[in-house]
Order: C-alpha cells, then structure tokens, then sequence
C-alpha cells in the first residue's frame, strides 16, 4: 500500500529512471525497495558524483534498465545526472498533505500502510497536530481500518501461495503470514490461513533436498550453513540462539530494537523442526545424518568448538555460553550464546497463539534480548540472531506410548521409527500422518510427521509445538547487526 502509493506517486510506472530524495527516512520504515525491485528496478544508492560516474553512470545512459536511484538529502548530485532522472522527494509531507507531518514523525513504529488505507478515505484538512493525533488513534489503528487490512493481506497471502515456486517465494509467505497472525492476536481479528501450510508441506517434501545447493547473499537459505556463512561475513561475531523462536515471535521481539541498525533475513531449519537436530545442526556446520548423536544435545557444545576450529579459530577464540548474562573475555572472536526463553514459552504455553503474542511482547518490554545485542555490539562483536525452529498451534490426537526410536524432545510432532516399525499401522490410524523422505537424515530409520495443526497430545489438548513441516516451525528469522553500523 505505501509503496504502491510512492509508485504512483513518483511516477515510476512511467519512468526508467527514478531518483528519491530520502527525507523522512521512510525506506527504513517502509522497505519499499523490495516493491520496485519486484516491478524490474535495480536499486542503486547513491553516495558521491565519483561513484556514481564510475559504476552507475555507463548503465544509465545506456538505458537498458530501469533505475530507481535513492539518495539522501542535501547531497550534492550534478545537474546533468538529475536530467537522467524523474526526482521525487520522498517526505510524509509530499505523500499525505493533509496531516501534520512533524506529529507522524514522531509516531513510534507506525504501520504506513494502515496510515495509506484510511488517509485515501479522508478529505478533510488534518494538518493541526491534535487532529493528527485523533486521526491516527481512532481512525488509522481503528478496529475497522484494521479489520480491512487484515483482510487484505489474507488476500495477498493466498495469491502469493497458489503463486509461490521457490524457497524465497516461501520467505515473502512467512513474512506476510506472520504480520496476519499478530495483528490477528494483537486486535482480535480471527484469521483462517493455515490452508497455506498444505502447499508449503508440497514444496518441501518435492524441494527441501536440493536447497543445499541453493546460494543466498542475504543469509544461509538452511540453519545447517549458518556458520560457514557468518564467518565469511564477520572475522569477530556473536551468534545469539533464540531456541523456538518464529517468525511471529521475532515480529513482536523486534519492536525492542529501535535505534539499533539491522538486516532481516530468513533461513529454512532442518527437518524435524526439533532442537536436538536443527540446533546442533545450525551450531555445527552439518547436516543431521553427519552429527555424532542428532537425537541429544549433550554434544551440542562439542560440536560447536569442533566447527568453530575447522572455521579457522583457536580453542581461546572460541566461547559458548547460555542466558543474557553470557559474557566473553577480550580473546574471542567467535561465541554462541543459546536462550531457551522462547521454547520454554512454547513447551509451557495453555492459551495458543494469543498466549504466545502476550508472554512474547513481556519478553520485549524487558528488553533482555536487546540489552545482551548492546552491550556485544559494545565490545566489538557484530552479532547474529537466529532459532533452530519455530512454533505452530496443535490439538492433540491422542499419546503414543513406546513408539519408536527414544528421542530428546519435549516435541510430540514427529516419530522416528526403525526397521518399518509399526509404520503402516500409524498411517493407518492417522490419515493426515506426512511420510518424510528423510533429507538430510539418516536413512537407517523412517520418519512420520503429523500433519498441519496435529500432534501427538493428549487427545483434544491444544498447545504450542515444533517438529513437523508448517511455515511457522521450518522458517526461522535470521538477524545480522554490525558493530560497524552501530557504535558511533
């Protein structure tokens, strides 16, 4: 919505060349970029007359491509270089003169899209600061104007499903599904949009072994190469294990991070979305089948150093710590720090999805997370947060008792078995049981997931869990914060 407005707005639709002139910093709000990448621009930023002659200017006069070039304000950009271009200043004042610009500024974390759908209703002069006010409280974060939004993204969300081919179409899904699920439980909005999981569950049991191969600049596409792809990044890091958390939980999480400079990206955890497995997995540099013990986390650390030495640092440089406190002498270069906050939250949880969004956003406010993110930042440390799986709400199908092969889970999603065991009475009795071809895993066994919103519970029983192949367990946040951007 906003980004179709700057669209319009900047007559993009009609230009090859775009020049924004960034004044409300609205990109970082916003991330309209992604919306005119997808209608064919290449994104440049523009920094000084030098750089620009020398990598931007031959693709520009050349006019093969569409450029939408952002530049901040106040710089300096010679006049036949703006010739090149249609230019719009980006403001909040140019897109909604109708309201008080200064009182929009100085909302915290305002929705714009939800600020675009009820500004295109009003036609009235709101620029007093106190109508602003009113305007964004009772109209723009109205139930009503909520209730319409929500009900779009629903929209959007299944056309991008029956639309969705890759892994990073799936991404964009888990994204979008997310934003529905928290203001579906911020606002009491009820949402049905767990139909999007079957055709995830499609893409993975057809895909999911052969995204090893599959090459992502924005993050490692599965946990597995997490650190392969953080020490390519960053000689000295701290990677932050939030065990569980998903995308809905990051979403709420994040809100505690104002003021601190970020890349989100996303990455696909192993299968079973279980921590024995993904955990050790995105702390090791391997794939489950290659772990000493995927079924326990008591070589969890072992592996960690052992992958840490193979990357290239000393047993000195080299440090592993659990809780917020975790702290790290001045020699190391490379350190885990693993919180079970969030999973505990998970394994604990009696009211769903809306006792997720309530004990997540007590988690925010406390600020623990950011708190332990500044103080590595502080020392040097760029940092990285990411999560083994996620969570997805489940009602219980009835326990099974001395099935299969004994694993360290508290998950009740997923069963391994060995030698055929029981297997086709299992698929039998439960219909919606998913046969998992084992990528990644180690043949020798079979593995049976439960299907969308199931698990193995106390018959009737609803609870959180992870294990199985939903959009909220397999997509988890990746986060990478540089110290670079954030200490001065």
């Amino acid at each position: 919505m906003f980004a179709d407005l700057l669209y319009e707005k900047s007559s993009a639709a009609y230009e090859k060349h775009v020049l924004l002139i960034e004044e409300d910093s609205l990109e970082d709000k916003t991330e309209y970029c992604a919306y005119f990448a997808g209608k064919g621009f290449q994104i440049i930023h523009y920094e000084n007359d030098l750089v620009y002659r020398v990598k931007y200017e031959d693709i520009v006069k050349s006019g093969d491509s569409q450029i939408l070039m952002i530049a901040a304000p106040g710089t300096y950009i010679p006049y036949d270089v703006q010739k090149c271009f249609r230019v719009y200043k980006v403001s909040i004042a140019n897109l909604f003169p109708k309201i008080n610009a200064s009182v929009v500024k100085k909302t915290q974390e305002l929705n714009y899209d939800l600020l675009c759908m009820a500004y295109k209703k009003n036609f009235s002069d709101l620029t007093d600061a106190e109508d602003t006010k009113e305007f964004l409280e009772e109209i723009v974060y109205g139930k009503s104007n909520i209730r319409e939004y929500v009900k779009l993204l629903c929209k959007q969300l299944k056309a991008a499903v029956n639309e969705a081919k890759t892994y990073k179409d799936w991404f964009a899904i888990a994204e979008l599904k997310s934003e529905i699920h928290v203001l579906s439980e911020q606002y009491r909005i009820p949402v049905d949009i767990e139909d999007a999981n079957l055709s995830f569950v499609d893409f993975i049991l057809k895909s999911f072994g052969k995204l090893s191969v599959e090459m992502n600049p924005s993050a490692p596409v599965l946990v597995s190469r997490a650190m392969e792809y953080i020490t390519d990044h960053s000689k000295k890091f701290v990677f932050i294990v939030m065990d569980g958390m998903s995308e809905f939980d990051w979403r709420i999480i994040s809100k505690s991070f104002s003021g601190i400079h970020y890349e989100k990206a996303q990455s696909m955890a192993m299968i079973p979305t279980v921590t024995s497995i993904s955990r050790q997995c995105l702390l090791s540099n391997k794939f489950p089948k290659e772990l000493e013990n995927p079924w326990s986390q008591s070589k969890e650390k072992k592996e960690f150093i052992e992958c840490a030495k193979n990357l290239g640092f000393t047993e000195a440089q080299i440090g592993y710590e659990r809780g917020y406190d975790a702290d790290f002498g001045p020699a190391v270069k490379c350190a885990a720090i693993i919180i079970n906050d969030v999973d505990d939250m998970v394994h604990g949880q009696l009211q769903g999805r809306l006792g997720m969004y309530n004990d997540i956003k007590v988690l925010a406010d406390q600020h623990k997370l950011v708190d332990t993110v500044r103080r590595m930042l502080a020392q040097g440390f760029d940092v990285y947060i990411s999560a083994d799986h996620g969570n997805t709400p489940c009602t219980g199908m009835g326990k099974l008792m001395k099935t299969g092969v004994e694993t360290e889970t508290k998950s009740r999603r997923m069963i391994v078995l060995k030698d055929f065991a029981n297997k086709d009475g299992l698929l039998e009795k439960y219909e919606n049981l998913i046969e998992y071809p084992g990528y990644y895993l180690d043949k020798q066994f079979d593995y049976l997931i439960c299907g969308v919103g199931e698990s193995f519970d106390a018959k009737g029983d609803e609870v959180m869990s992870h294990g199985g192949i939903t959009i909220d367990e397999v997509i988890v946040p990746f986060i990478k914060i540089k110290a670079v951007d954030n200490n001065g």
